[in-house]
């Protein structure tokens, strides 16, 4: 869902919005990721009603009057149908970081060199982690675990070590005292988890195995595996997850 410049479906149906634990409510922080959008010249892609797409840049931001101002092609006839239908959806990327905003008061302006798109700041901004671009690597021998069935044998319940972990799979340790497992085998259920709250259930196949070499300090297998794929919930877990543990490494890195 999140590896694309498609907006993801967010919709709750009028219940309580399952993305709402990555969503931005400071307003300073909304307004420090759009002005990295801003000042790094980064594309942001307009989405309109019917799938009408095009891709432009943030160009100013007026925190006073709560305005945005984005570059324009005013012959695009993409830019006519947002600004008649007066809402779209921007998405952007900050390195692994996918944002989804909504646009609403959408104003063309027109000069005579240049056009603008103008509408209000948005109050809602969603950070989603782009699918696989980034990994956490795990420390010590604690959890995140793994616990799954040996494939070839069922009665075999295995905890596995986990290494790494992304959006798009994770890699787990299997110790030379287990049986191998063969690149495309089906792991099944997996249960992994993550911390002593917080856990989640996918499928997943094994992608590829290898030793770490003789100087590795113990012998066994590492195991690169690909979900296949993450159901909803199990995804909204792993990415508030992953998401958590990206602010961890930030904090630390400013120390």
């Amino acid at each position: 869902m999140f590896q694309d410049t498609r907006p993801a479906p967010l919709d709750a149906d009028g219940g309580p919005n399952p993305w709402a634990e990555f969503r931005v409510d400071h307003p300073q922080e909304r307004l420090r990721l759009l002005r990295e959008l801003r000042d790094g010249g980064v594309p942001v892609i307009l989405n309109g009603p019917g799938g009408a797409s095009f891709s432009t840049t943030l160009w100013a931001i007026d925190d006073a009057q709560g305005r945005l101002s984005f570059n324009a092609d005013a012959l695009a006839p993409a830019l006519a149908s947002m600004v008649d239908a007066n809402e779209a959806v921007a998405v952007a990327y900050l390195e692994s970081v996918k944002l989804q905003f909504d646009l609403q008061g959408l104003v063309l302006l027109r000069t005579a060199h240049a056009s603008v798109l103008q509408c209000r700041m948005p109050q809602e901004i969603y950070r989603f982690q782009r699918r696989g671009a980034y990994r956490v690597r795990t420390a010590g021998r604690g959890e995140p675990v793994a616990r799954l069935r040996h494939p070839a044998i069922p009665e075999m319940q295995l905890t596995l070590r986990v290494l790494d972990l992304s959006i798009g799979g994770c890699a787990l340790w299997l110790p030379a005292d287990v049986p191998p497992l063969q690149p495309g085998t089906r792991l099944g259920e997996v249960r992994v988890d993550l911390d002593a709250d917080t856990r989640f259930s996918a499928a997943a196949v094994l992608q590829h195995a290898a030793s770490p070499g003789e100087n590795h300090p113990e012998r066994g297998m590492r195991m690169g595996c690909q979900w296949s794929p993450l159901a909803g919930q199990a995804e909204r877990v792993l990415q508030r997850w992953i998401d958590q543990a990206q602010k961890r490494r930030r904090l630390l890195s400013l120390r």
